[in-house]
């Protein structure tokens, strides 16, 4: 059994140095060391928190309970980490968006205009798993603005190599394919568009960015960030899923269409704790029967308590939230956390 719980810090890294960024993962670890285990709480990384971080975190861990535990995950290859973990979430993605397609009749990746936001770790993975697929990527952004036209692989190198230096897309020198949008996100500007993934930060599609991009011809939307649709966002989605088949839009929630990072972290814990290490197909293999999985739960579950019209397709929002809520309340009540005849 694995939580979804988030937290972290308010500190900045972006303008520190290296010694700051480490000075304050060891600070802020000699307290969070008494708060987690390997079977209590097991931190992962996120916004700000890349391989470095996860290092700093990791051998302040190491220190201060003289034991070397898989209690943080995202570990270097040398010392306990994972195959796939850096790219788990947009591959994960990828592989949930591709049964969302099959079960819409709407085919594969190939030949679909992809618009992504972001351009951390989730993006470049998903971008790259999108275009050896056979999809068109025709968006990244940053917080500073969007970069809009057909992606290559080339530009998702170049940008990666920038973003381990902490600089933005303003320095990214844009060839011809590529427009630079500044203070823009992508929704609004890449014109007909197919699929649309919000891998950047939450909040992140508003009410008018979901209907320009029903607009647009989007019919598949999945969140690669946490909570990346605000809520007017979602019900402008799923008004539109209502409707048939051949004009809906689907959307898909973060808590299922981005759990491949978090089944990878459970994968490398898994191989930890085994003193194991898996080959990069076996753990590619593992991810996409959990997100097939992930997919499946929720569509069962909301054809099953989400009265839906003949031909109208399930809602994976509604089918995700209460397969969460049941597995937990039939536990709980299981262990006698509560007691009611279910």
């Amino acid at each position: 059994m694995m939580g979804g719980g988030k937290g972290g810090a308010d500190f900045d890294p972006k303008g520190k140095s290296d010694n700051e960024i480490r000075r304050f993962c060891q600070s802020f670890m000699a307290e969070l060391s008494k708060h987690i285990g390997a079977n209590t709480d097991v931190p992962a990384g996120d916004i700000g928190v890349g391989g470095r971080e996860i290092g700093y975190l990791f051998g302040a861990y190491r220190k201060a309970k003289n034991a070397w535990e898989g209690v943080l995950t995202g570990k270097g290859l040398n010392w306990g980490g994972s195959l796939i973990r850096p790219e788990a979430t947009g591959y994960g993605l990828i592989y949930y968006v591709g049964h969302m397609l099959e079960y819409a009749g709407a085919g594969d990746w190939k030949g679909k205009r992809v618009a992504i936001s972001g351009s951390g770790n989730v993006a470049q993975y998903a971008a790259l798993k999108a275009m050896e697929l056979g999809a068109t990527v025709i968006s990244l952004s940053d917080s500073k603005g969007a970069l809009v036209g057909e992606v290559t692989v080339e530009d998702i190198e170049a940008i990666a190599s920038l973003k381990e230096d902490r600089q933005s897309l303003t320095s990214y020198a844009a060839k011809d394919n590529l427009k630079y949008i500044e203070g823009a996100r992508p929704w609004l500007h890449v014109g007909q568009v197919d699929i649309a993934l919000p891998c950047a930060t939450q909040n992140e599609v508003s009410k008018e960015e979901a209907e320009g991009l029903i607009a647009a011809g989007a019919k598949f939307i999945a969140e690669g960030s946490n909570m990346g649709c605000t809520q007017e966002a979602i019900e402008a989605f799923e008004a539109t899923r209502k409707e048939t088949q051949v004009s809906a839009a689907w959307y898909a929630p973060g808590k299922a269409a981005n759990c491949g990072g978090v089944a990878v972290s459970g994968l490398e814990m898994g191989q930890n704790s085994q003193r194991l290490a898996w080959t990069r197909e076996e753990v590619d293999e593992k991810l996409k029967v959990i997100m097939k999985n992930a997919f499946e739960q929720g569509l069962t579950t909301a054809k099953e308590y989400v009265p839906s019209a003949e031909g109208e397709l399930p809602s994976l929002v509604a089918g995700s939230n209460i397969a969460g809520f049941v597995k937990v309340a039939r536990a709980m009540h299981d262990q006698g956390d509560w007691w009611a005849k279910l």
